[in-house]
Parts: C-alpha cells; sequence; structure tokens
C-alpha cells in the first residue's frame, strides 16, 4: 500500500503517460468529494429518515428512491460552480444538465449513475455510484444531447465507487485500473491497489437467473454448461453471484475474477437491452477491458457502439476474457 492519496496521485508529475490537465483533475477530485458526501448520507441511513421512495420517477419510468434523488443532487451540487465542466448528464434526469450562464465554463462532461443498486438500499448491501468523463466537443452547447452522444473509445476517465464496509474509488485514465480507499480519520481516498487485473480463469458467474425463460438461445446454451459442472463439458463447477448493483458484481469481477451477464432477451428486446449505455455500461466496459478483460453486446464490442441516445440501453456481457470470447462464439452460432 502506497499511502499515495487520491489528490497526489492525479497530480503526480512522474506519471509515465504525462500531467493531467488541471480541469479533469479538478472533475475526478470533485467527483470523488461528491463519493464522500454519498458515502456518509448512505451511513446515516434510516437515522436520517433518508431511506425509502421519493414518490416519483426517473425517465425509465423506474421508481426513484429518496437516496437516488439526493445523491444525484450532491453530484450536481458539487459541480455546477467549479469552472471545469461544459455539462453533465445523469441516469436519474430526462435531459443534460448544462452549466448555468454566469458560471465559469469547462470543457468536460460528465455522465453518472448517482447511486446504482438503489433497490438494495433498505436491507443494507453495497451499492454504489458510476461515472464518465467525455471532452466536449469544440463549439458544442452542453444543453443539447449530441455533444454527450461519443463511443466508449472517448472517454477520458471512468471510475465508480462502491459503497460498502469500506468505501472504494475505482479508476482508469486508459492507463491501467487503480483502487482507492477512505480513510475515515483523514477524510482522503488513498491509493490501496494499483494495476488491478482480471484473473483469466474463473469459477463464477453473475446472472440473474429469473429471467433465464426469456433468454435467447446462445445464453441458455452457455448457462447451462456452467450449471451441468465438473459432469458437463467445462469439467469444473461453477459459483453463481448476483447482488443485483452492477457496481458490486463488477467489483468482485475486478478482484477475483467472473463474468456478468445481462443479456438481451425478450423481456428487454423492444428496448434494446437493459442496461444504460453512457451511465453504466461504457465506464465499466472501460474499467473492465483496461484490467484485461472483455465487455460485449454478445455481438458487438460495447466500447465501439455509436450512441443514439443519452439513455440507450443495450446488453452487456462484460469480464473475464475467455468467458466472454466463448459466449460471443455462441451468438455468431446463431
Amino acid at each position: 500500500m502506497s499511502g499515495l492519496t487520491f489528490a497526489a496521485y492525479l497530480r503526480d508529475a512522474t506519471r509515465a503517460h504525462g500531467a493531467l490537465p488541471a480541469d479533469l483533475i479538478q472533475t475526478l477530485e470533485t467527483t470523488a468529494d461528491a463519493c464522500c458526501q454519498i458515502s456518509a448520507a448512505l451511513k446515516r441511513g434510516a437515522l436520517a429518515g433518508i431511506l425509502g421512495q421519493a414518490g416519483s420517477s426517473n425517465i425509465q419510468g423506474e421508481d426513484q428512491k429518496k437516496l437516488d434523488v439526493i445523491s444525484n443532487d450532491i453530484l450536481l451540487d458539487a459541480h455546477v460552480r467549479g469552472g471545469h465542466l461544459a455539462g453533465m448528464a445523469s441516469e436519474e434526469m430526462d435531459d443534460p444538465f448544462p452549466i448555468p450562464e454566469g458560471q465559469a465554463q469547462g470543457r468536460f462532461l460528465l455522465l453518472f449513475d448517482p447511486l446504482d443498486g438503489s433497490s438494495n438500499i433498505d436491507i443494507n448491501v453495497s451499492v454504489g455510484t458510476i461515472f464518465s468523463v467525455l471532452e466536449a466537443p469544440a463549439g458544442s452547447d452542453a444543453a443539447e444531447v449530441a455533444p454527450f452522444l461519443q463511443p466508449g473509445t472517448a472517454q477520458v476517465a471512468a471510475g465508480y465507487a462502491v459503497y460498502g464496509p469500506s468505501t472504494q474509488l475505482v479508476l482508469t485514465l486508459g492507463h491501467g485500473v487503480d483502487s482507492f480507499t477512505l480513510d475515515p480519520d483523514s477524510g482522503d481516498f488513498v491509493l490501496t491497489q494499483e494495476g488491478m487485473t482480471i484473473p483469466a480463469e474463473t469459477q463464477e458467474f453473475a446472472i440473474n437467473m429469473s429471467n433465464q425463460r426469456f433468454w435467447e438461445q446462445p445464453v441458455q446454451h452457455y448457462v447451462g454448461e456452467l450449471l451441468a459442472g465438473k459432469t458437463g463439458k467445462r469439467g469444473k463447477d461453477f459459483n453463481m453471484r448476483w447482488v443485483a448493483a452492477m457496481v458490486a458484481d463488477v467489483h468482485r469481477i475486478l478482484t477475483r475474477g467472473g463474468v456478468f451477464l445481462y443479456p438481451l432477451d425478450t423481456k428487454t428486446f423492444a428496448k434494446g437491452g437493459k442496461l444504460r449505455l453512457m451511465y453504466e455500461a461504457n465506464p465499466m466496459s472501460w474499467l473492465v477491458e483496461q484490467a484485461g478483460g472483455a465487455a460485449s453486446t454478445g455481438r458487438e464490442r460495447i466500447l465501439d457502439i455509436a450512441p443514439n441516445g443519452l439513455h440507450q440501453r443495450v446488453p452487456v456481457i462484460l469480464g473475464s476474457r475467455a468467458e466472454v470470447e466463448r459466449v460471443v462464439d455462441y451468438h455468431r452460432e446463431i
């Protein structure tokens, strides 16, 4: 463990890939500070009267939890006056949030899922915040959707915070994946793991088995192999893990390997999939690829998708490269 704080890490003048722009540093530091605030709110929980439903729904028609709204507001308020952003977009908001007139304008765009896995809040299970940073095209208007519709390959930073027994921040700048742990005494995120790598071999998979009857044949075939265990063609037993919070499931994969699937099925086909490309699939796919894994819809690399909407949904299959490639091969056979 290096003891390097997140702020010092971002300002490290000796980094092999060059110094970061000041406004990108500010974007990431402010996001980390907002995650600290969200972590504190979660720890208060029922003591602060912030559990339960908010009595509203987001653009996807999903009921919002009070902490969905609180987390969204924390991120907006943290970034609106810094002068480092041109605009923001959130899974919880219909439209982009441009930096208001009269405030200093920056060159970056921040997209976020303020509280991933919020259905777990009331049962005290890990949840998280996912974020993605893009550079705003020159002359673009961040009040419009168009500047945000960039493929995942255009990301300049991506990461997530996971709020569990400890609060951790996981980040990629395009040169690997590093993890930071919140020190509750100092309030700083401290570098605790460099160069996170997804193990090539795995015996764990994450999928919502209650949707099995809706899956396409390639996924039926693949999961059937895993369930057959030692008696099947894979010749080994697999364990299923499903937290129902993408942050927690992906964090487990980055830590000890595995594969995560939220595939296309007959229930989500009309919407294009379940998970949101801009707020979930793109940042998580980049992190996974930077850690040596792979991420696909089953038919194409997620990071290559040209977005057609701010709230576009896609199927997601990511994790240990060999497993993802196996599922992709089965999709090619249909």
